[in-house]
Formats: structure tokens, sequence, C-alpha cells
């Protein structure tokens, strides 16, 4: 088999990742036709193979200790004696717009916009979405990961009823904050994608938020989100979806 990218991730109940970390990487490796396969590796399994493959921690802990999370790549291209092993999101998208500059996700100029759009869609725009996703996505797990999550503390009960509205509202304040941003580039722009008329990183971290909606919540979160704000966040699932396979 020719040189590779291997890319660790988490499976579900069936066949279709869902991870939105994961998936922006996924999407970058699509996206730049890289050649690439999935390892999927259980959740409680993930700390051991990473340091089985000596792969850098994504964080450390206040105690100093590792914190070892997906996604993590391994890059065979360049070197296959010698591969590059890389974890964290960004970390991992800078890596290969670097390494490989060709079909460019953050077009020149754009680096530090771009950091602040994805930190704000990881840390404010998706936050109202936890109390729905988060539950519903431990439910998915394969039944033997959630017996391992359940042995610790697990997530709170899925919300029903008023709760599960309320949550939803929030929800969608965020994407009609969002919407209205994203609008000001029907100028100079096509209104769909984050800046001009080509996908970048920015879009990518959006779609990866709508495939976790869409895989985890499809007829309750995934057929509200597809309509509002005129049917924007389909065009861009659209846009997107070319680069949504599963290698």
């Amino acid at each position: 088999m020719p040189p590779l990218i291997i890319l660790y991730d988490v499976p579900g109940h069936t066949s279709q990742p869902w991870a939105p970390n994961i998936w922006r990487i996924r999407f970058i490796l699509n996206y730049k036709r890289l050649p690439h396969k999935t390892y999927w590796i259980e959740f409680q399994d993930v700390e051991r193979e990473l340091r089985k493959i000596g792969a850098p921690p994504s964080a450390y802990r206040s105690d100093g200790s590792p914190v070892y999370t997906l996604p993590v790549v391994v890059d065979q291209i360049r070197n296959p004696h010698s591969p590059k092993i890389l974890s964290s999101t960004n970390k991992i998208a800078e890596y290969l717009e670097a390494a490989y500059p060709a079909r460019p996700i953050f077009p020149e100029g754009s680096r530090a916009l771009q950091a602040m759009f994805v930190h704000f869609i990881q840390e404010v725009f998706s936050k109202p979405l936890l109390p729905i996703m988060v539950p519903l996505s431990h439910l998915q797990l394969p039944e033997h990961t959630q017996s391992h999550f359940r042995g610790g503390y697990g997530p709170a009960g899925t919300l029903v009823g008023p709760q599960r509205e309320q949550a939803w509202l929030a929800v969608q304040e965020q994407f009609n904050f969002l919407a209205k941003i994203m609008d000001k580039n029907g100028v100079d722009g096509d209104g769909i994608v984050s800046m001009g008329h080509d996908v970048t990183y920015a879009d990518f971290a959006i779609c990866s938020v709508l495939i976790w909606i869409e895989r985890m919540a499809a007829h309750d979160g995934w057929a509200r989100v597809r309509t509002w704000n005129g049917g924007r966040w389909s065009r861009l699932w659209d846009r997107c979806r070319e680069f949504m396979d599963v290698c």
C-alpha cells in the first residue's frame, strides 16, 4: 500500500463518523485530495493507543499530566520511514496547510481572522448545543463504550419537552447571529461561504457542527436547522458535500 495519511476517529452505532473536531480534519484531507484512511478506535482505548504510537498529548491538566484526545493524524506521505504524528485539530490543520499548500484552506492573510472565527464556533457558537448533543452522542456510542462512561459519571440525560425547546431556541439565537455576519459576504462574495467564493477552514468548522447535528438529531435537530435563516445552512452543507467522503 502506498504511503498515506491515517486519521484516527471514534466509531458510533453506524459507519458514519460524527465527531465535529475530527470532521474538520477529514474535510481538509478531502478538499486537498490527500490519500488517507480512517483508523477507528474506541473512546476507552484512545489514551492507550495514542501513547503506543507516540502521539503527542493534545493538552495538559493543571497537575501536568497529559491529556490524549482525537483527532490524531499519522502522515506517512512525506517520510514513510519516519511518519509525522500530530494531535490537536488546529495544529493538524496548520500542518496540512504548510505541508500540502495546494488548494489552500487559509487564503493569504486570513489566518488570524480564521483563527478567531473558528475559536468563536468552538467556544461560543457551539456551547448551547452541548446540553442537547452530548447526551445524544453518548447514546449513539457502542454499548460497551457507553458502559465505560457509566462506570464514571457519564453525561446528563437527554432534554425533553419544554426544556428541549428552550435549548433549541438558544441554539437558534447563535445561528441567527452567525447568519447576520455571514450575510455581509453577499456584497462581494457568494453569500454562502465565510470568505469570498471558495470554502475555507472556517466553513469546514461550521459544517462539522452541522454534520454533528445531522448525525445525532436528524429529525429533531437538522430538520430545524436546515430551514433556519432562509435555508442558508442547507446551502452551506451542499457546498461542502463533495468533501464529505469517508475513507
